[in-house]
């Protein structure tokens, strides 16, 4: 062969092994069983197979029929399976309620289906927690919904650690003094300085123009704040006559407590404690009341849930402030109390924390009050201390 002909013959085989190269296919990671997802509760992103066995509503229950809601799932290996032990249970986001929520499409018992999330107890219990992708595993596959845009928001665990220091190893009592310690003193606002404050916290990301009214979750512009019809006012999430500290600096205006509201909306909550039942209200029709109680949307269900642990956390009693604290009850007038605790508790499991609650998190934390809300940063410490 001549040398020409031989370097001709060495540059095709290079071009070639180069081509190989660049198609190769990177392995995909593998998908778990639900078996070994139960064994693999650290925390780390996982795809999950398995079939629909029913919705969970404790630790050690499921629903099978005449399903509560859409949050969430449990899986087994097995579409027979019936030992909650051998159960992975799948917390469901808002934007896949409605194509895999049980109340809504009941007849995905016995399914198979492939789910990716954080592998994270959910209900006491294993499970799989801030979920990216669902899709039915059989032939005539459902459309992925499209992810949540998570945004380039750090998240807590990357910067805010050591903010926490003081509190780690501890439970109950003794966490809920550490982070007492921690997050009490903060600068307090006026309360005329809340208006500017909660149109940079409650800013619209798609709109910067315009604020998010926390129960109707109506878009609309930050200049329409008031005391007219269909203008926003200042809402105190926890009830500022439970305890009788009005408006004044501290708790009177706390912005971790404080959101937009539409004026009527927030009129016709007034001072109610938070649980589930009700009639719908006319202006936000996914909101429920009756006598005593208010139910929110189930988008800021967790919002709300994490907004009263925090006033219960804040306000202990100390340097002359209100002790405030969770109860079971409701209607519980002006003392310092609010409810419902087993509620909140359940709301704050059913709505994980969002881009939206991170983003307001760091905004009061950077530009205004220089505190945080723990819950928050680890939702985990709610069942830790109550």
């Amino acid at each position: 062969m001549k040398k020409g002909s031989k370097i001709f013959v060495l540059l095709a085989v290079i071009a070639a092994i180069a081509v190989s190269s660049y198609f190769t296919v990177s392995p995909r990671a593998a998908t778990l069983s639900v078996t070994n997802a139960i064994k693999t509760q650290n925390g780390s992103v996982q795809t999950v197979e398995g079939y629909i066995v029913g919705k969970p509503i404790s630790a050690s229950s499921i629903q099978t029929s005449s399903f509560s809601d859409d949050y969430a799932l449990a899986l087994a290996d097995s579409p027979a399976e019936k030992a909650t032990g051998s159960m992975l249970y799948v917390q469901i986001p808002s934007s896949f309620r409605g194509s895999f929520g049980l109340k809504t499409n009941p007849e995905l018992i016995g399914t198979k289906i492939k789910v990716t999330g954080s592998t994270a107890a959910y209900f006491s219990h294993p499970g799989l927690k801030n979920v990216t992708a669902m899709s039915i595993s059989a032939a005539g596959e459902l459309p992925e919904e499209p992810e949540e845009d998570t945004g380039s928001t750090p998240t807590p665990s990357e910067n805010y650690e050591g903010y926490y220091n003081s509190a780690s190893g501890k439970t109950g009592e003794a966490l809920k003094t550490a982070l007492h310690e921690i997050i009490d003193d903060h600068t307090e606002l006026s309360y005329s300085a809340v208006w500017d404050a909660l149109r940079h916290t409650d800013e619209n990301p798609n709109n910067s123009n315009n604020v998010i009214l926390l129960y109707t979750g109506r878009s609309q512009s930050k200049t329409t704040n008031g005391s007219g019809v269909d203008s926003w006012n200042r809402e105190h999430v926890w009830a500022k006559s439970h305890g009788d500290f009005g408006t004044a600096m501290g708790a009177g205006t706390d912005l971790h407590h404080l959101r937009p509201t539409d004026v009527s909306v927030n009129s016709s909550r007034g001072n109610k404690d938070f649980d589930d039942g009700g009639t719908a209200q006319k202006e936000a029709p996914d909101t429920y009341a009756d006598s005593d109680s208010w139910e929110p949307r189930d988008e800021v269900k967790g919002d709300i849930a994490r907004m009263i642990f925090y006033m219960a956390v804040r306000y202990e009693g100390d340097s002359g402030e209100l002790d405030l604290e969770v109860t079971e009850s409701v209607n519980n007038g002006s003392a310092p109390l609010h409810g419902k605790l087993s509620t909140l508790k359940r709301w704050n499991e059913l709505d994980p924390v969002d881009d939206f609650e991170r983003n307001r998190n760091e905004v009061i934390y950077q530009d205004y009050q220089h505190n945080r809300n723990p819950f928050i940063d680890h939702p985990e410490w709610v069942e830790v201390i109550w």
